[in-house]
């Protein structure tokens, strides 16, 4: 059978979580399937991160704006290649398809209470579309997957979908990830002091910037290290001027901002890191967790939304609203030199839990009953 994959933004150069979630599903399907025919739909882009095989096909598809590559041009080629479903990814589909449609729904934060204090005017326009698209395409869906329990209940709670449309699948990490022994060299690009906080910033309210750093400010009134914070896809501008709003500016001289760092990178930086700091207020899934506990590095993290679930009963977690709570904890680790080795070791254990075969393998499962029914 003909499957079609909307992986439309895989070949840019700064990917982030949804473009490797459905890099890594293809990858593996590219594996293990070879009974299906697959045609993957993308727009160009110079991070050409994907090959062809016999029974995998990448077809560019080129439109000037998101919505109208979704809405016009995606379901178009779709139809040229007759495929017999399409696997929509990232959240949104095309309201005008004939074709059975398969959508990954990462999230429902679209739905829930704003942050006002969000100024991006790229997230705004998102939030925008997929309030529009989504309640539309799910009616039209014949499988929706979401990526965590705490995210299918949060679905099934507010949208109340048939229990036969509505799955979930976890998603995994990649093999880089693991324990490595000579990371300086790279580390030392971006940071000069070894074994560090890291924290993967943003702009978006919920991945709680702010009060991160209200902690780990308070972090080095306590601490008699004083560990330094590598704080990444951020510039060293924006922190600077949060930190000034907050009467925080004894903290600069403590925080490194390289701005966008590559995801070929990622494993030497979690490896170099003394901790990796998870502190989102909300979060599907969270695949650094991952990344950071199978490489080693202990985790400190929230516990809202999927990341107990992820991280498991037995990880560092704190009340990401509380400032104080997750500086306690980086106190706590590095106090504790016990707690921090059961820590590396209960974090790879963890992870093994995951992986981007066994997302796959379930995948295929919904892509075939899909198909009986086609």
């Amino acid at each position: 059978m003909k499957i079609g994959i909307e992986a439309q933004r895989i070949f840019r150069e700064n990917k982030h979580g949804m473009d490797f979630v459905v890099l890594e599903e293809i990858r593996e399907l590219q594996k293990m399937d070879t009974d299906n025919e697959y045609f993957v739909f993308v727009k160009a882009g110079p991070d050409r991160c994907l090959e062809e095989s016999e029974n995998v096909h990448i077809i560019e598809v080129n439109c000037p704006s998101y919505p109208l590559w979704e809405q016009w041009a995606l379901p178009r080629a779709a139809k040229k290649y007759g495929v017999k479903i399409l696997h929509c990814t990232s959240n949104t589909a095309p309201i005008f398809c004939d074709i059975p449609l398969v959508l990954t729904l990462h999230d429902i934060i679209f739905l829930e209470p704003r942050d006002n204090k969000n100024k991006s005017l790229y997230q705004n326009m998102g939030w925008l579309y997929r309030r529009f698209d989504v309640p539309i395409i799910l009616k039209r869906c014949r499988k929706i997957i979401t990526v965590s329990k705490f995210e299918y209940d949060r679905i099934q709670e507010r949208l109340h979908l048939p229990e036969n449309v509505l799955t979930y699948i976890h998603n995994g990490y990649n093999k880089r990830f693991r324990p490595l022994d000579d990371v300086k060299d790279i580390c030392h690009q971006y940071i000069d002091d070894d074994k560090y906080f890291l924290f993967l910033g943003n702009t978006d309210p919920k991945k709680n910037t702010l009060r991160t750093l209200v902690a780990f400010n308070r972090y080095l009134k306590v601490s008699k290290v004083k560990r330094k914070l590598l704080v990444a896809d951020l510039t060293k501008d924006y922190i600077n001027r949060l930190l000034i709003e907050n009467n925080m500016k004894e903290a600069m001289d403590y925080i490194v901002a390289p701005g966008y760092l590559a995801n070929s990178e990622l494993p030497y930086i979690y490896n170099g890191a003394y901790a990796f700091l998870y502190t989102s207020l909300r979060e599907s899934f969270g695949i650094p967790l991952l990344e950071a506990m199978a490489c080693g590095t202990p985790v400190i993290t929230s516990d809202t939304s999927s990341m107990p679930e992820i991280a498991g009963e037995h990880a560092l977690l704190i009340n990401p609203e509380d400032d104080e709570d997750i500086s306690k904890m980086m106190i706590k680790i590095e106090d504790d030199e016990d707690l921090y080795n059961l820590q590396k070791a209960y974090g790879m254990e963890r992870a093994k839990m995951f992986s981007w075969e066994k997302t796959a393998e379930n995948l295929l499962d919904v892509y075939n009953s899909v198909l009986k029914q086609a």
